[in-house]
């Protein structure tokens, strides 16, 4: 276990970070022309470049794949259904697009005849924009995944509708599953969504078994003092982060030859050349209110709003001393879902999504396809080799049900 004194260290360096030199290295990518002209025109796929502004301000970046490759309407066309792709944590909507158009989810889609939005939430490269904030303001990365969840999400779900004129089937991995389902719970957006399909679907994280998240979860233990010193952004590659990486590699648990296995699980199907073009565009910035909001997920083993742990600051926030619960059980029954996850996951465990299956176990049973793979981590299911015919086909012939 790192030491306290050493966490300590870590956010006294990480302080200093923030303020002699802030990150902006989303910005200086996005000059390049964003993800359309580095990743999707060049493969022969029509794509735009749109911008939604949240309620809060933040301006999000959104990419549509219109049409298949070549630009013509694929055979059987499903008369361009919109379906929007949500990103987890500490990645951006480029996790989607990393494979081969064999391989990759949004060109399957687009080859199939949706209508393929991908979005980017907050701080992320392509939408580190704000109305009157500048991302090296702490009031810039004042906000948790709570903020996805209000803003974020049904902003650009709203976005799509009104593009489209069509409701969207809505494909969220990790973090992605997260907003979606606490949204959900609260009555969000089903009603301007067809279905959602989760991939490797988080809503508890007490079973997580990656020695890494389990470490970040007890350094986070000190909410208060990452507050006090005013750390606001978490970017992965800091050197601070990266520092902190180096300490852990030297715990027990720790396989830092494969660092990505040791933090998601030992993947079936991703192949070396996927897991390099992944660390070539990840991983992305997040709020350290977001990390900490993980880790109390973690710890406490129930999902709740982001604990000011504070008793006065949760009564100004929520009217009570206590942050209110996201109650899965409350999720419509009759909402359609596809539920896909992995044995072998290191992030979403099976535990703990059989814990969110008992909360749902009174959903509509024509409404609730839930598969699982055994063999399957948390990275499988978007940049492995294999997801095409063991996730993919399933999930489109879920949707296909609901269009």
């Amino acid at each position: 276990m790192v030491a306290a004194g050493a966490l300590v260290a870590f956010f006294l360096q990480l302080a200093a970070a923030a303020v002699a030199k802030p990150s902006f290295r989303g910005r200086d990518i996005a000059g390049s022309g964003g993800p359309c002209a580095l990743a999707v025109t060049p493969l022969g796929y029509p794509c735009e470049e749109h911008q939604v502004t949240t309620a809060d301000g933040y301006i999000l970046s959104l990419q549509r794949i219109p049409r298949c490759r070549g630009g013509g309407w694929a055979p059987g066309a499903r008369a361009g259904q919109p379906v929007l792709l949500q990103h987890g944590v500490l990645v951006d909507g480029m996790s989607w697009l990393l494979a081969s158009p064999e391989e990759s989810l949004p060109f399957i889609l687009a080859d199939r005849g949706f209508d393929v939005w991908i979005a980017n939430t907050r701080g992320t490269r392509w939408s580190q924009r704000h109305v009157s904030l500048h991302p090296s303001s702490r009031l810039y990365w004042n906000w948790s995944w709570d903020d996805l969840v209000v803003n974020d999400l049904p902003a650009m779900v709203d976005y799509v509708c009104k593009q489209t004129w069509q409701k969207p089937h809505y494909v969220g991995h990790s973090m992605g599953t997260l907003v979606a389902l606490a949204a959900f719970s609260e009555g969000r957006l089903v009603d301007q969504l067809k279905s959602a399909a989760l991939l490797t679907p988080v809503a508890y994280l007490a079973h997580i078994t990656t020695p890494i998240g389990i470490l970040l979860a007890r350094a986070f233990v000190g909410e208060i003092i990452s507050g006090f010193l005013g750390v606001a952004e978490f970017n992965p590659l800091s050197p601070p982060v990266t520092n902190l990486i180096r300490a852990f590699c030297h715990t027990s648990g720790m396989n830092c030859y494969d660092l990505v296995g040791s933090i998601t699980g030992k993947n079936y199907c991703l192949n070396s050349s996927a897991v390099d073009v992944f660390l070539k565009y990840e991983p992305q910035p997040t709020s350290t209110k977001t990390m900490v909001h993980f880790a109390q997920t973690v710890r406490d083993g129930v999902l709740t709003k982001y604990d000011y742990v504070v008793p006065e600051l949760n009564i100004a926030s929520y009217g009570q001393s206590e942050p209110p619960v996201y109650d899965m059980s409350s999720i419509p029954a009759s909402f359609p879902l596809f539920l896909t996850y992995g044995g072998r996951d290191s992030l979403a465990d099976p535990a703990d999504v059989r814990l969110l299956l008992d909360d749902l176990r009174g959903h509509d049973p024509g409404k609730l396809t839930v598969q699982y793979l055994d063999q399957f981590a948390h990275l499988d299911f978007v940049i492995g080799v294999c997801a095409r015919d063991y996730v993919y086909k399933d999930m489109i012939a879920f949707f296909d049900r609901f269009n």
